[in-house]
């Protein structure tokens, strides 16, 4: 009897994300990128290992405060273990980015024309240029913070810029010989000042060196002994008990002004900062040396994808414009709702246009046989038309209720927006459920028809954002059937009321029962496998932590079930252990799209069965959110999700495949075909051929 639970067949959730975020790192090499676009992974990297460090470092951080050593349940690493294997690994990444960005990027941004440049490397022309710009824009916005008896260390706020500056003052020696003091370099100001310079050549300099050019414009009478960038990543998690929707808003509203001041978790520094300096940084934080990160460059590199977003005139160092293609589906029609009325259809996003679904919502809003609008929001756009059609369709007199997140994390803010105008629109809000995250991505259209009810539903794997949903994959179901309609209804009414969890026609939903139905799934294809006929089970998601779930596919792969795991992020799966997994195989794409979708695929004995969810196989999707598993029913439909899994599977470009030890390999056979599946899907949906009826606008 093999013993599941053994350690050794798990990796860490912590460091397994630390790979993928090494994954996404490789891409900033990859010179089939655009130049421009590799230093956007550069960038997404360090904004990938921010989140890191203000969440999961911040929490195994809280742990060990709070005297927790129990391990965590798959590996059995302790807190403290953790931490420490973290700490290695991420001093090493932080190493490579900058590695990457000084020996490849920036010597051929250069090459390019594109140039960033010191301030003992400008021309006269260009030293008046700064001088000119530093005393009329930045001066006016700088605040010298100087620290000593009467003036404590100030708080610095999460993520900012800063220079420490040490200095001597030199008229006052009965002072203490050596002064500190800190300027916030203004994030109201841009990063990267575009300098006066030759024709087709772009030179920059960022903010902080001409800051440091005149420090001494903001001390007067003192000797500046050094000027260092710095940076503190702080502890970001927001913590709330509450009772009822009022509560939850203001709870949160609480919260979020705690955010930019939680406990220090991880400072970065300039390479030259002087000892005294870091130790003082190290005393004041509370720190130790292992969470000091010395930075040969600039820190902060997230600004990039600003940079790279704004800068014109080299548009040949950008990926060429990718435009969504209209759904095949609704070539030919004459109205949206007639069009689901006929079939079921999915939308395979960003290769199919998203405009269909705002499209959707939009034309219930006016259209004046629909009653009522129902749609969770988890993460939406800044100036959202999801949004603005609902709050049209509440002042056009529909009912109108609207599930919004406010726990969604780093878009609390946005939400609690969203949420106070929908209100005031006359949409009925309400706040999700307490101790839970609605993770749901569902609308449901109530129409008059008739003399009868219909109903019109979309199911989706990804958020209400049309901007993500350029370059985030996902898909998207329309269906008028009323087994859908009927799942629909009672699910918001679960929600907004006090009703238990109901009798499902067609969904399921976590935290009531999701997972048991994966696992019963799992053991229909160990039921159902033969020696001649093996079950097979093919699963595309985010992330794979679920230790239950895993349990099931060991037990599924000794039984011979064939099985293929599409999983971008992280894998606590140990694939490939003879015995335990050897008949289980895991691969994550990297590339041009961020991979969002999630796709179950069960052979179940020749009856073939798919489903899409809004969740992961990760605990937190099945115990700590609510969210929705629908299957998709029509053949066609299952043949296009059908060759969605297995282009997948074909990938020789940008797949990388997941060995037993942990690491991540490419396998590119040199003579085989290239498949790039992202291209290939996009490629596939440039075939359809338009016409002026597709429903776009």
């Amino acid at each position: 009897m093999i013993d599941f639970q053994l350690p050794m067949y798990y990796i860490n959730r912590e460091l397994s994300w630390l790979s993928f975020n090494e994954r996404v790192l490789e891409e900033a090499l990859d010179a089939e990128h655009p130049l421009l676009e590799r230093l956007k992974f550069l960038s997404i990297t360090c904004s990938n290992l921010d989140e890191f460090f203000m969440v999961r470092v911040a929490g195994l951080k809280d742990q060990l405060k709070a005297g927790f050593q129990t391990p965590e349940n798959k590996t059995q690493m302790t807190p403290q273990e953790q931490l420490s294997a973290i700490s290695e690994r991420t001093h090493r990444l932080v190493i490579h980015i900058y590695n990457v960005l000084s020996a490849s990027i920036i010597p051929e941004l250069k090459g390019s024309g594109i140039q960033f440049l010191q301030a003992d490397e400008l021309s006269a022309n260009q030293m008046a240029f700064i001088e000119e710009y530093y005393h009329h824009h930045i001066y006016p916005v700088l605040t010298p913070l100087g620290v000593d008896a009467s003036r404590p260390f100030p708080m610095i706020l999460n993520r900012s810029l800063n220079l420490a500056v040490l200095l001597e003052n030199e008229k006052h020696p009965q002072e203490p010989n050596q002064l500190f003091a800190v300027v916030q370099v203004p994030s109201v100001l841009p990063r990267s000042i575009q300098l006066p310079s030759e024709v087709g050549i772009c030179q920059y300099i960022l903010l902080e060196h001409v800051i440091c050019k005149y420090m001494q414009t903001l001390f007067q009478g003192n000797r500046i002994v050094s000027v260092s960038p710095f940076r503190i990543t702080r502890n970001v998690d927001l913590i709330f008990e509450v009772e009822d929707d009022d509560d939850l808003l203001e709870a949160i509203e609480k919260e979020l002004k705690k955010r930019r001041k939680g406990d220090a978790v991880r400072i970065e520094v300039d390479q030259s900062m002087p000892d005294i300096l870091i130790d003082t940084l190290k005393d004041w934080l509370e720190l130790e040396d292992v969470d000091i990160y010395r930075i040969e460059g600039p820190i902060d590199l997230t600004f990039f994808i600003g940079f790279v977003n704004t800068i014109k005139g080299f548009q040949h160092l950008k990926y060429n414009e990718i435009k969504p293609n209209p759904p095949k589906d609704l070539i030919g029609e004459s109205g949206i709702f007639e069009a689901i009325a006929k079939k079921d259809i999915l939308l395979h996003h960003p290769y199919e246009s998203f405009e269909p679904v705002i499209h959707f919502i939009r034309q219930a809003a006016e259209d004046p046989n629909v009653l009522a609008i129902k749609q969770t929001l988890y993460r939406v756009g800044g100036n959202s038309p999801v949004v603005n059609a609902l709050m049209r369709a509440a002042e056009n007199g529909k009912q109108v209720t609207v599930l919004v997140e406010l726990k969604a994390r780093f878009d609390e803010e946005n939400n609690i927006v969203w949420a106070k105008k929908l209100e005031e629109a006359g949409c009925h809000v309400i706040y999700g459920v307490n101790g839970l995250k609605t993770h749901s991505k569902i609308t449901l259209v109530v129409r008059q028809e008739q003399g009868t009810i219909r109903r019109y539903v979309h199911l989706g794997t990804g958020n209400y954002n049309e901007t993500t949903a350029r370059i985030y994959t996902d898909l998207g179901l329309f269906t008028a059937r009323e087994e859908f309609g009927i799942d629909a209804s009672a699910f918001f009414n679960h929600l907004s009321g006090f009703s238990e969890v109901p009798e499902w026609q067609e969904i399921t939903t976590a935290p009531n029962g999701l997972r048991e139905h994966f696992i019963a799934w799992i053991e229909n294809e160990i039921a159902q496998s033969t020696k001649e006929n093996p079950g097979r089970i093919i699963a595309k998601m985010n992330s794979l932590t679920d230790k239950e779930i895993i349990k099931a596919l060991y037990k599924a792969s000794c039984a011979g079930v064939k099985i293929d795991l599409i999983v971008r992020g992280i894998c606590c799966l140990r694939p490939g252990i003879p015995g335990v997994s050897e008949n289980i195989h895991v691969r994550s794409i990297i590339g041009r799209f961020l991979e969002h979708s999630r796709i179950y695929y069960f052979h179940n004995g020749g009856n073939e069965q798919f489903y899409l969810a809004s969740a992961d196989w990760m605990t937190r999707n099945m115990i700590g959110r609510v969210e929705i598993l629908f299957p998709v029913i029509q053949e066609n439909l299952k043949t296009k999700l059908s060759n969605i899994l297995q282009t997948m599977l074909l990938d020789n470009t940008k797949a990388r495949i997941l060995q037993s030890d942990g690491s991540y390999s490419r396998q590119i056979d040199q003579g085989a075909i290239q498949i790039n599946s992202q291209m290939h899907f996009y490629q596939e949906a440039e075939l359809t051929i338009r016409t002026s009826n597709v429903l776009l606008h």
